[in-house]
């Protein structure tokens, strides 16, 4: 037993010493400059492109198996501006090799200095990457894909750990002719920290993109000795432009298999108009208010699958706004959309455009107008999404607590409820659009109520023409897309009313006093003309685009106005009848007792744009209109006699003051 021994030692002994000594020798008399040309020869071959080493090439086997390498040149195809496509100033690789023996790899080294990788496009199309490497075979294909199965299972080692990883003074340079541009990146460094299978991963990352700064730093791992499965925490943040700084941290769960993910994102505060200045770009969107776009920032739970993605605890600050929000979307397909926006207050008009004139349609325009719609997609969407605004300027229009909710499904988009405070107001409403067929329904209810019309005017056209407290009741259906169709489909009815109001502009109660003044009843009025009113009532019917407004009245001191008629949508035409009367009460809202007074009637015909106002003269002369001087001299001054002559300068006063209030007025 002991020879057995014996002889073993010193058989382990003899190998041993062989071992050392090839190590210790082979680098001293092996001249590797001889297999120099074969290497060349043999990556020329594999890339189809030329390929040269420097002559320092460096070799070691023991206890660091190792190479070293410099000045590697691959070349770029022929045609192409620059000589080659890679080079490398540096390589270095060492690897330790007893722990191999246990399917352990340690890296000491691992050194790539100075790559530089030029990407260039001919205007012709041909790019100086695209042909690399030799053709393979069917048979080989299958090969690796079986390879590739195979090793899904764990990595065919038991353990790793690198020392040292880097890349550094690395440079990447892409130019497209076709489209005249050239980008570069320079300063690249890469450095991998921590390498090993059961630790998280350090990545510090660096480079100037066109001479402008961008770095990633964070850690990623454990990989796992199967990687692909189980979790995979992630910490990194990356700095771009001295501007821009992202966060992502959470884990990665299955990346190969279900490919889940839970992160929080966070986009720090930046300005998005310094962010385009810093790329030398102009900004895309122009705003009445420059000091808007300035600060902008994002933070918000993203969870999800290749199958869905759950947006939560998401928080948006523009400017002065905060938006809070939480999102879900699935089955992409249709896709099955969710949302839920809390806005507190954005004043549009800053972020709106200058307004720009108005320019006449071409038919160029209305010929892209008569295009179909597909509603294909609306049909397929299913989606159920709230907005809450506090408070939003749009148009100088200030509107309040805006709540809206929108549902759709199978082609049927509801907005229920449409709500929101206007002007110490309140407005409820409804809408329904169905795109089943291909030619769009829509139903639409409004209740408004407690409006104060006088400012929403002033905010909203600029204009003083009506005050009092307005109340709306409408309930209209309609077919089609474009005007023309809903014209001539508009049905339904509704009504407006105004209470304790006052025309602006127009005061018929005035015109009668000074008309009395004149006469020597009173002292004429020089105030701001107007004509107040107890209620102004507008009701009307439609009926595939024929507008009737019968029972339209107004009622107010001295005066009382009826109107009826129609207005024709589809032909744009106008055929009402108004008829004033000042009567001898101060009555207003209330009041339905018939009144008999001084009626001048007023037909409104012709059409929208070149509307006619004139005199109904048929009804003057038939007796409901004109009345005798007895008459005229008890509506207007309340006394049983005054001289013909005067009332004749009443009447013809009178009736040069009506002209005046119509600016359209025709005989």
């Amino acid at each position: 037993m002991k020879s057995i021994f014996k002889w073993f030692f010193i058989i382990g002994g003899v190998f041993l010493v062989l071992i050392i000594a090839a190590i210790v020798i082979i680098p001293q008399f092996v001249d590797v400059q001889k297999y120099k040309p074969v290497i060349e020869e043999k990556v020329a071959e594999a890339t189809g492109l030329p390929f040269a080493l420097g002559n320092d090439i460096d070799l070691s086997v023991f206890p660091w198996v190792g190479v070293k390498l410099t000045d590697l040149h691959l070349g770029n195809p022929a045609g192409f501006n620059e000589k080659d496509m890679v080079s490398v100033k540096n390589f270095e690789v060492r690897i330790k090799v007893m722990p191999l023996l246990s399917r352990r790899i340690e890296v000491k080294t691992f050194v790539l200095d100075g790559p530089v990788i030029y990407l260039e496009k001919l205007k012709n199309g041909r790019a100086n990457w695209q042909g690399i490497g030799a053709k393979q075979d069917k048979k080989a294909v299958v090969e690796k894909k079986t390879e590739k199965s195979s090793s899904e299972k764990g990595l065919p080692i038991a353990g790793l750990q690198v020392d040292k990883f880097s890349i550094t003074n690395g440079q990447m340079i892409y130019v497209d002719q076709t489209a005249n541009l050239k980008k570069q990146i320079s300063d690249l460094s890469l450095n991998l920290e921590n390498i090993t299978l059961e630790k998280p991963i350090g990545i510090v990352f660096a480079a100037m993109i066109d001479k402008k700064p961008i770095s990633f730093k964070g850690t990623v791992g454990p990989i796992g000795k199967e990687p692909g499965k189980g979790t995979m925490a992630v910490d990194v943040v990356l700095k771009a432009l001295d501007e821009l700084e992202i966060k992502l941290k959470g884990k990665l769960i299955d990346p190969l298999d279900s490919q889940s993910f839970d992160l929080e994102l966070a986009i720090s505060s930046f300005s998005p108009r310094k962010l385009f200045s810093v790329l030398n770009q102009s900004f895309p969107i122009q705003t009445k208010d420059p000091d808007v776009l300035n600060k902008l920032s994002l933070k918000t739970r993203l969870k999800g699958n290749p199958a869905s993605i759950l947006l939560s605890q998401g928080e948006i600050q523009l400017d002065d706004s905060k938006l809070n929000f939480s999102a879900s979307a699935k089955e992409f397909s249709k896709p099955n959309l969710k949302f839920d926006l809390t806005l507190d207050e954005i004043d549009l008009d800053r972020y709106l455009p200058e307004p720009e004139e108005k320019k006449e349609t071409t038919r160029a325009g209305a010929t892209a107008s008569s295009k179909k719609t597909d509603y294909g997609p609306l049909r397929k969407l299913v989606l159920d999404g709230k907005v809450r605004v506090g408070k939003l300027k749009a148009h100088d229009v200030v509107v309040e607590n805006i709540d809206v909710h929108v549902l759709a499904k199978k082609g049927i988009v509801t907005i229920d409820p449409l709500a929101l405070n206007l002007y110490q107001g309140s407005v409820a409403s409804k809408l329904v659009l169905n795109v089943q067929k291909n030619v769009p329904q829509t139903k639409f209810t409004l209740d408004a109520r407690g409006i104060q019309a006088g400012p929403l005017m002033k905010d909203a056209l600029q204009k003083e023409l009506i005050e009092g407290t307005l109340q709306i009741r409408a309930e209209l259906s309609m077919t089609g897309e474009t005007p023309d169709m809903i014209k001539q489909t508009l049905t339904g009815q509704g009504e407006l009313l105004f209470n304790d109001g006052a025309i602006l502009g127009i005061d018929l109660a005035g015109m009668v006093r000074n008309i009395t003044a004149k006469l020597g009843a009173g002292e004429q009025t020089k105030e701001k003309p107007k004509t107040d009113f107890a209620e102004l009532r507008m009701p009307f019917t439609a009926k595939k685009g024929l507008v009737n407004t019968d029972g339209t009245s107004l009622m107010s001191p001295l005066v009382r106005v009826m109107a009826k008629g129609d207005v024709n949508l589809v032909k744009e035409l106008l055929d009402l009848r108004v008829e004033p009367k000042f009567v001898a009460t101060l009555k207003g809202q209330g009041d339905e007792k018939q009144r008999s007074g001084l009626m001048v009637p007023v037909l409104i015909t012709g059409s929208f744009a070149s509307p006619k106002i004139r005199p109904d003269l048929a009804g003057m002369i038939g007796g409901q209109g004109l009345p005798n001087v007895e008459a005229l001299k008890q509506q207007v001054l309340g006394a049983k006699e005054n001289p013909k002559e005067k009332i004749k300068s009443v009447k013809k006063d009178l009736t040069k003051q009506i002209k005046s209030l119509l600016p359209g007025f025709t005989n």
